[in-house]
């Protein structure tokens, strides 16, 4: 892996699936909406200080929200903090750095 590139997109795991949970009240709160279906479908990664996490969630039909996910290094701040999103994406929509 390329340091700051970015990973080929990935089928979403169960600790995918826990991270996306971990921030979807910090989503919510930034989108003022709630998520009753999220479902993380694909995900791909980049090193940079820690790891950002850009995972595509199923929030609808056929609506998705990108999310970009930081956790930081081993022994600092290790929690997960959403550092950005991206809402009105379909199922077809790549996963890009943003």
């Amino acid at each position: 892996m390329i340091p700051g590139g970015l990973t080929e997109a990935k089928p979403a795991t169960e600790e995918i699936q826990q991270i996306a949970n971990e921030v979807k009240p910090q989503l919510e709160e930034k989108t003022n909406e709630s998520y009753e279906q999220f479902e993380a479908v694909e995900y791909k990664t980049q090193v940079v200080a820690g790891i950002n996490y850009y995972i595509k969630v199923r929030v609808g039909d056929d609506t998705y929200i990108h999310l970009k996910v930081f956790e930081g290094l081993r022994g600092q701040n290790e929690k997960f903090v959403l550092t950005g999103y991206q809402t009105n994406k379909s199922k077809d929509d790549e996963l890009t750095g943003f």
